[in-house]
């Protein structure tokens, strides 16, 4: 706004002050010669102009007033840039979040081959020795009461993702030394290729090593395993199964340590049940019990161990010396070098996620002694 200065030096906004002012500058004219006619009418000419001058010069200042205020205050409509559309994340891209963190990650789905089945089969004898040599005519497979032709035959060496459960609790304190040389001498029948991870036990789970190549690592690791407290061994499993969604190899198996029983578990025994038929996994046991067990626990030990490996396709070998227990690893490290995986593609594909069996049949070489057959029992089908 412009801005009118007054006699006093400051600056004055009112039309008051010009009068004052002009008013002034009037009085100041000497009164010795008062002014003449002609002289008077341009006094009062010149003061019409003044006085007409000043609504002028108000109007011009607020409108300049105006015009500088809009300057800085206008609200200015832009024509809106249309935003870039956002990136959307490719189809086989999805994203999870961590609550607890609040972090998220994208992850690529799990890409299964679920209308190929492998079903492997371990034989053994009357003496439980194992059986090799046979042929694909050897096997029948069904599904259901439906039989399924075997598409795929192998009895090869192939690497294995193998997790070790180690029972720590404090009834294994006498037991303790033997079964980490058991360990160990599993250990000696792995392959280059192979991979492990380890879960000791007690009042619960505790992963000691994640999946390495590296045996010497686990066997540090588990020197500072120390008996003591109660047997969580249901979580133990639970935990182990669900480790093996990391594994890298198809053919996967758990072996467990223990002397049975479990008296520390969040998980019943029929969840256990439902999440090892869900898993490809199979379990090995080597159950080491005290012949004259007083709890509930020790005695039912031996049966939870041999329903939940047989379920697998795996099963249990059950010592009362522990000084076997090396000789028993061993045994389990070559069997698993030594099973026939069978594999077909069902003749029938209903996508119902239901449950669906499968029975293995031996048609041995004549000469042989009846021979026992082990592999899973079944499977879920895909739900879509």
């Amino acid at each position: 706004m412009a801005r009118l200065m007054g006699d006093d030096g400051r600056r004055s906004f009112r039309p008051e002050a010009l009068v004052r002012n002009s008013l002034a500058r009037r009085a100041s004219y000497p009164m010795s010669a008062p002014p003449s006619g002609l002289h008077l009418v341009q006094m009062l000419e010149k003061s019409m102009r003044v006085w007409v001058a000043i609504p002028l010069c108000l109007f011009v200042s607020l409108v300049v007033a105006v015009q500088a205020q809009s300057d800085v205050n206008d609200v200015h409509i832009q024509q809106r840039t249309p935003d870039k559309p956002k990136d959307v994340p490719k189809p086989e891209l999805i994203s999870s979040i961590n609550a607890a963190n609040g972090l998220s990650a994208r992850v690529r789905p799990m890409k299964v081959d679920v209308d190929l089945v492998l079903v492997p089969v371990t034989i053994t004898d009357p003496l439980n020795r194992l059986v090799t040599g046979l042929e694909k005519d050897n096997f029948q497979l069904f599904e259901g009461n439906v039989g399924q032709q075997i598409q795929t035959f192998s009895s090869e060496d192939a690497p294995v993702s193998l997790g070790v459960i180690f029972d720590s609790s404090g009834s294994m304190s006498s037991k303790m030394d033997r079964a980490k040389d058991a360990v160990v001498e599993f250990f000696k029948t792995a392959n280059p290729q192979d991979e492990f991870f380890m879960i000791t036990f007690s009042d619960e789970p505790e992963q000691i090593s994640d999946f390495t190549s590296s045996v010497d690592e686990l066997q540090n690791r588990l020197v500072f395993a120390i008996p003591r407290h109660r047997t969580a061994l249901l979580d133990a499993i639970y935990m182990g199964v669900s480790k093996m969604r990391q594994a890298k190899y198809p053919k996967k198996a758990l072996l467990i340590i223990s002397d049975g029983g479990d008296n520390h578990s969040r998980y019943t025994e029929n969840e256990i049940r439902s999440v090892v038929k869900e898993a490809d996994v199979m379990i090995y046991a080597i159950g080491i019990y005290d012949r004259y067990a007083s709890a509930q626990e020790e005695r039912l030990g031996p049966q939870l161990l041999s329903d939940i490996t047989e379920l697998s396709g795996g099963r249990a070998f059950t010592i009362d010396n522990p000084n076997d227990l090396g000789d028993v690893a061993t045994k389990i490290g070559i069997e698993l070098r030594n099973q026939y995986v069978l594999g077909y593609r069902p003749s029938k594909i209903v996508r119902d996620g239901k449950w669906r069996k499968i029975k293995v049949k031996l048609l041995p070489p004549k000469g042989l002694p009846p021979l026992r057959v082990y592999a899973r029992t079944g499977y879920y089908a895909p739900a879509e």
